[in-house]
């Protein structure tokens, strides 16, 4: 993989491995990370070598969201025009909206293996990861609103399609932390560990797992289930149908059964 400045990224039997690189700023992101996570998670996608993703964080946390010194930036243009001044402003937005969205878009399913913080862009981050894990000591919390701002990465859009509504919006509103055990209680995430070295021992078995299955079912099943997130149960099942006109008859199916027929464990392309 390439030399990144901010991440470091491994792969391993069709497993990558992406961890945040700035422990020394509690993995805060500059914008050199918010556009080598843009790179990694389009370049992870093309490659064929990676079948399931897991990332996490070098140090003691998991990421601190936007660095504030590029958040202080953020709104500083010159431009003496308000509406060019505000154009630019969002888009400068929407740029910093597209490295996560790109975790979201990857076929790739995409696992958060969280310790120590993960704070205001973190939980953008993992709200649009596929699967969330966490150590009991992990928190999580939604800092904007502490800081005079609306969440504009993503959070707000996707934490209600993973939790409840109704605490989606307290954890808005009030910018508590969450720890490990609520947050699996909330549904936030698939399960808690006593430990970080625990946590990343039962992730792996989960990315390792999926690793054995058919790479283009698992794109389609990722494609499927964030289309149908987002439309209705009929406009669901039309574009299903529509999927499998075009993918169902594949090497993979094949494969997968006359693996079961020999009682050997398929090997895909």
């Amino acid at each position: 993989m390439n030399t990144y400045q901010t991440f470091e990224v491994t792969v391993e039997h069709f497993v990558a491995r992406v961890f945040f690189n700035r422990p020394e700023r509690a993995n805060a992101l500059n914008q050199t990370a918010w556009d080598e996570m843009k790179a990694i998670f389009e370049a992870l996608d093309e490659n064929d070598e990676v079948r399931v993703i897991v990332l996490s964080g070098h140090g003691k946390h998991f990421c601190a969201g936007i660095d504030l010194e590029l958040l202080m930036n953020v709104a500083q243009f010159s431009n003496a025009c308000e509406g060019r001044k505000r154009e630019q402003l969002r888009k400068k937005v929407l740029a910093l909206q597209a490295p996560i969205n790109a975790i979201e878009q990857c076929s790739k399913p995409v696992i958060a293996a969280i310790k120590g913080g993960c704070i205001g862009g973190g939980v953008d981050i993992i709200s649009a990861c596929d699967m969330r894990y966490c150590t009991d000591d992990a928190y999580f919390t939604i800092k904007e609103i502490d800081m005079g701002m609306v969440a504009d990465l993503g959070t707000l859009q996707r934490l209600p399609k993973i939790i409840p509504q109704g605490i989606a919006r307290e954890l808005a509103f009030t910018g508590r932390n969450v720890a490990g055990i609520e947050a699996e209680r909330i549904g936030l995430v698939n399960r808690t560990f006593a430990s970080a070295e625990e946590m990343f021992t039962e992730v792996m078995k989960v990315a390792q797992q999926i690793a054995t299955k058919s790479p283009l079912a698992i794109r389609g099943t990722k494609a499927i289930m964030n289309y149908s997130r987002d439309h209705s149960v009929a406009d669901g099942l039309e574009y299903m149908a529509t999927w499998n006109a075009a993918m169902l008859l594949s090497d993979d199916l094949m494969e997968a059964f006359q693996a079961k027929m020999q009682k050997r464990e398929a090997i895909f392309k």
